[in-house]
């Protein structure tokens, strides 16, 4: 498409609904389940609810995974050619760590608004249960060798080199390459830096939990959950959760220093399942009698030096670069945190939730209400399929928005692997 066929002016973005299966622990009901089949079931979720199939009728599909065999290589497209949605729907692969499946809700986007297309489906989906096992690099070479002699005698001559250590598989590590360290091991240190204690992250663990069981219960993810391989709520949930229940936990991370306070209660767990949200024009939606939940409205991204600051102790930890993408989103839409009825921000750590309220805080942003904060509970009681998550928040978040009278305002903030962030703004007219 050359520059002069480009839409002369950028259209509103709407988010139409969302579908996923519900998040279930690894090694669970989802064991044998693969990246394509959770999220195949996620967009025929998507594509029943909202009368999706036939030629044409959405633009494109994006999706990603963090986890992925070398057969997803193509999981977007796989998964369309397995699904409810036509054949002749295009697809690609996006991958931001955990702030995959809110990149492909922006890929999705810009496309909308810029008149290139006007639907499209964005999500994700991992599964911690299925990870893939890589082959020992010292055998990956002694393959190539042999693959690429000329004769049998030299191919013998490389395969006589395997040794039983070869056999050994590479197993994926939750560790930052430029630091060996796990997740949790670097939110245990920006937890210390920023002075985030024990009570108060078990506090926002169980309120967590407590929030996500009374939206079950009031039949909110009704239309927003497809039952899958048994389930029809989230494993994870713990309707029963209390700070007093948390507090008898042991910690898991940062045993190195004196007083840990980050436990398996108030730290995401790994966690399988995927998710999918429906973006349109809205002529788009208003031809097929479909009210938009809410807009997508801006978006930003960050990124810090995070082996300068968790490994110096500094405050510019593995996950904190939502202090940096929100505060420029927010002076680029001239808006505030006092602007926003909602706010979701991704609970990979309890401790991290925390550290990132007191960045803003303390770059002039304010305090924020509880109140208006995860209020249909978040990562820590749903669970954390990586690239899932992004996903089941914007949908989570748009119907918050549709449910209110008024025109209302909700922030999304993502933290990701290798020091990275991704944010965006939805707003109910």
């Amino acid at each position: 498409m050359s520059p002069q066929q480009l839409s002369p002016s950028v259209r509103r973005v709407a988010i139409v609904g969302g579908a996923r299966i519900p998040f279930a622990r690894s090694d669970g009901p989802y064991a044998t389940t693969s990246n394509q089949q959770m999220l195949t079931a996620a967009l025929d979720g998507l594509v029943e609810r909202h009368g999706l199939d036939g030629p044409g009728v959405v633009g494109e599909f994006v999706a990603g995974a963090v986890l992925k065999h070398s057969r997803d290589f193509n999981l977007a497209r796989e998964t369309v050619l397995g699904s409810k949605l036509h054949p002749s729907t295009p697809a690609y692969d996006i991958q931001q760590a955990c702030g995959t499946g809110l990149q492909a809700v922006i890929a999705a986007a810009n496309k909308i608004a810029l008149g290139q297309t006007d639907s499209a489906i964005a999500g994700g989906a991992d599964t911690a249960s299925d990870a893939p096992l890589g082959v020992n690099d010292a055998l990956r070479r002694i393959l190539l060798e042999a693959r690429r002699a000329k004769t049998p005698g030299g191919r013998l001559k490389a395969l006589a080199k395997v040794r039983p250590g070869h056999l050994v598989p590479d197993i994926p590590r939750n560790a930052e390459p430029r630091t060996g360290l796990s997740m949790g091991e670097h939110a245990a240190v920006t937890a210390r830096a920023w002075g985030i204690g024990r009570a108060a992250q078990d506090e926002l663990a169980a309120t967590s939990h407590q929030r996500l069981a009374a939206a079950y219960e009031r039949g909110f993810f009704q239309d927003l959950v497809v039952p899958f391989r048994g389930l029809a709520r989230d494993q994870n949930l713990r309707p029963g959760s209390t700070v007093e229940k948390l507090a008898a936990l042991k910690p898991v991370f940062g045993l190195d220093h004196p007083e840990p306070t980050m436990t398996a209660g108030n730290s995401t767990p790994l966690t399988d399942g995927a998710a999918t949200v429906l973006l349109a024009s809205e002529d788009w939606a208003r031809e097929r009698g479909l009210e938009p939940l809410a807009y997508l409205t801006a978006y930003e991204t960050a990124a810090v030096d995070f082996v300068g600051g968790d490994v110096a102790g500094g405050e510019d930890g593995l996950l904190m670069a939502p202090a940096y993408a929100v505060p420029r989103m927010l002076e680029r839409a001239g808006l505030g945190l006092d602007d926003f009825e909602l706010l979701e921000i991704h609970e990979a750590f309890a401790s991290q939730v925390l550290a990132t309220l007191a960045a803003w805080e303390k770059r002039g942003l304010g305090t924020v209400d509880r109140a208006r904060l995860n209020v249909a509970g978040s990562s820590l009681a749903t669970g954390h399929p990586f690239a899932a998550t992004g996903a089941r928040i914007v949908a989570t978040l748009a119907k918050l928005l549709a449910e209110r009278d008024a025109p209302a305002r909700g922030l999304i903030s993502v933290c990701a692997a290798g020091g990275q962030g991704v944010t965006a703004i939805l707003e109910r007219a």
